[in-house]
């Protein structure tokens, strides 16, 4: 694709990726044949050759207006575009410095504006998400049907004992999923104490800073992710830590791009580039345990493997599209005695995508229609995942219950 990038900005880092990414794509559009909200609203503006298309215009000179950002606002940043492009265009990473533009050129609505601050401010603090969780669960039951579907019931915790061991790795808490779902940080430690491995936790964890920089607040996200990387980086020096892992993948994918947002930072990019290369997803390291070490077996990460219940396991977007990590969990669930069901567009966005569901309402929840429509066609008992944000999506649309798989093997 021919550039002509307004030459002030060509002459930034972020000008410079942007010119190389445009010029890699051939406009082909075999991204729109994955893309979920083409599929959707058969809009080429809102597929990522369109996208594309509307950042190339506006970094060229081109004034956006508030229909661009709405066109941009719409994509999930899946990433499904990127496993489906012949080319190898870093969509996601375009897409935010498209999107970083546009919002420095096009002012939000006051409702925007007020959704966004609001929903920073009450994932980022503790406090305030456990109160008005608490608050939530008392009153759950005098709630519409549809706010309560969205609210998890309290989980009576599993126990577990630590124990030291030569091999470990550092297990990120996260920022809300302590208090929805304890159990799923609790079953890593369990499963990794079977491979003799341990888990050590910082003493201050929160968000990997995803939803700042998603909600546009980039100031705030990089403040996070070099807080983040200043607590994290000693432990790895000093504790020889093998690992870094969050059992969200969506936490999972962002740590794994603090290189490539910091990569121009002379003080975080090399300890950004280190804390990415360490990163690893709970199921790559025990998928890889069971491969590379004879002495490894399965019935070592299940305490019961008489289980045969039908599930159907939903990858997520940041695990197969955006960490490129496919069929690692579905052998080990297999295995393990499940039986687990295939269902149609796997590979399709369930309509989680952060707050997505919560901007974009609408075209979130037909996209979780869609997914649970194809999953409850070959019948499952179970449906399991790998990340909390799809776990409380597609369970707020479905009586089956939905657990993250290493729940399973607890």
């Amino acid at each position: 694709m021919k550039t002509n990038l307004i030459n002030d900005f060509l002459q930034t880092p972020e000008g410079i990726e942007a010119d190389k990414i445009l010029r890699s794509c051939v406009h082909c559009g075999f991204c729109n044949a994955t893309c979920p909200t083409y599929q959707l609203l058969g809009d080429e503006l809102d597929g990522p050759r369109g996208r594309i298309y509307l950042i190339k215009q506006t970094l060229e000179g081109k004034t956006p207006s508030r229909q661009t950002q709405l066109h941009l606002d719409r994509c999930l940043t899946c990433r499904n575009c990127e496993s489906t492009c012949p080319s190898g265009v870093n969509y996601s990473q375009l897409l935010n410095i498209g999107r970083s533009e546009i919002n420095k050129r096009v002012s939000r609505s006051l409702y925007q504006q007020f959704l966004h601050f609001s929903l920073r401010k009450l994932f980022l603090s503790r406090f305030l998400f456990s109160l008005l969780l608490s608050v939530g669960r008392l009153f759950k039951p005098l709630l519409p049907s549809s706010l309560q579907q969205s609210i998890p019931e309290k989980q009576g915790k599993i126990s577990f004992q630590k124990k030291p061991h030569a091999r470990k790795v550092l297990l990120i808490s996260g920022c809300v999923q302590p208090d929805l779902k304890p159990n799923i940080d609790t079953a890593a430690k369990i499963v990794l104490d079977r491979l003799n491995i341990e888990c050590i936790e910082p003493p201050s964890a929160g968000c990997c800073g995803s939803l700042s920089h998603h909600l546009n607040a980039e100031d705030e996200a990089f403040k996070i992710i070099k807080t983040n990387i200043d607590h994290w980086y000693p432990l790895v020096a000093n504790e020889q830590i093998e690992a870094i892992c969050m059992t969200a993948s969506g936490c999972g994918v962002a740590i794994k791009e603090y290189e490539q947002l910091l990569k121009s930072d002379g003080e975080y990019a090399e300890k950004a580039k280190t804390i990415s290369t360490l990163y690893k997803d709970p199921a790559e390291i025990v998928s890889a345990e069971i491969k590379n070490n004879k002495q490894t077996s399965i019935s070592q990460l299940i305490k019961d493997d008489s289980s045969n219940k039908n599930i159907a396991f939903h990858p997520p977007c940041t695990l197969q599209h955006g960490m490129k990590l496919n069929n690692l969990i579905e052998p080990i669930l297999s295995d393990c005695g499940f039986e687990v069901k295939s269902f149609k567009d796997k590979h399709l966005c369930c309509g989680s995508a952060g707050t997505y569901s919560i901007t974009q309402k609408a075209l979130s929840q037909q996209l979780l229609a869609n997914k649970l429509g194809h999953i409850e066609k070959v019948g499952t008992d179970m449906i399991v995942t790998a990340n909390i944000g799809c776990q409380l999506h597609l369970q707020s649309g479905t009586d089956t219950q939905v657990k993250h798989w290493l729940e399973l093997l607890v």
